[in-house]
């Protein structure tokens, strides 16, 4: 049975590596880096064709956010997107030729080529590891390794990017267990100002490690949100010995304005 050209067939679904953004390339490369990911990450789906194909089965051949298509000139700010002057005071001109002055460098240094388009890049994530390419009986096959390579392991990186990279990092790491610590005080404890406690009760309490619960709760103490006192004497959460009580004094309004809840439009507060 010949298929009926004028009746399109089920685009498929957009894949996004679970390695991508924890990696950090997000920090490093032009943004039309993540959906590049996203349509190799797709073509590894079980997709036979070129990227151009699927570019053409997906978006019928444009998407703006990789540009247009893959030879669209890779940019690091959304051309017409809000600019934010505070993050930016450069402007968007200045703060355009600057990462590309920090990008160009950077790959000159290792001995890779500068891209200019999401094609172009694309084959540098194949010399990279980013990605895989193989010619078949059937077509081109992509395919992504379950590990990403980091860019600090390829790349000469900054001091500045580099500590923005370990920044984002730390965070990923961090942010879990005290998202699972604080969810134990407000929802398990009622959200008390100060309790009597311990790393093995609070371990017990939120199913973590010891070791996990140190990391929360210094990084609570570190953004001013909680203090540790043993008497008088303010505790170290590094220090302490795991069966050791002292005292968690948290504040909630720091914490809830750092943190600020969202409600679904529509639903009731009290019930959020």
């Amino acid at each position: 049975m010949t298929a009926n050209p004028s009746v399109p067939g089920p685009r498929p679904d957009l894949a996004m590596h679970n390695d991508w953004f924890p990696s950090g390339w997000d920090h490093v490369l032009p943004r039309q880096g993540v959906a590049l990911t996203m349509l190799i990450g797709t073509a590894s789906q079980g997709f036979t064709g070129s990227l151009d194909e699927l570019m053409q089965e997906a978006f019928d051949g444009h998407w703006d956010m990789i540009g247009g298509d893959l030879d669209g000139t890779l940019t690091f700010f959304w051309p017409d997107g809000q600019w934010h002057y505070e993050d930016e005071p450069a402007g968007r001109e200045a703060s355009e030729a600057a990462r590309w002055d920090q990008f160009s460098t950077m790959l000159t240094k290792a001995g890779f080529p500068v891209p200019t388009t999401a094609r172009d890049l694309a084959e540098l994530y194949l010399a990279w590891g980013l990605a895989h390419r193989e010619e078949t009986q059937d077509g081109t096959r992509w395919s992504m390794p379950d590990t990403l390579p980091l860019p600090d392991d390829l790349l000469p990186l900054d001091a500045e990017l580099t500590e923005r990279i370990d920044g984002m990092r730390w965070s990923m790491r961090t942010g879990p267990l005290v998202n699972t610590l604080v969810d134990h005080l407000a929802d398990d404890l009622g959200e008390p100002e100060e309790t009597l406690t311990s790393l093995e009760r609070l371990a017990a309490g939120t199913g973590q490690e010891v070791d996990d619960v140190r990391i929360a709760l210094a990084e609570l103490v570190e953004s001013g949100e909680a203090r540790l006192q043993r008497g008088e004497e303010p505790a170290d959460a590094q220090r302490l010995e795991a069966h050791r009580r002292f005292r968690l004094v948290m504040d909630w309004q720091l914490f809830h304005d750092h943190h600020p809840k969202l409600h679904v439009v529509g639903q009731d507060p009290a019930r959020a």
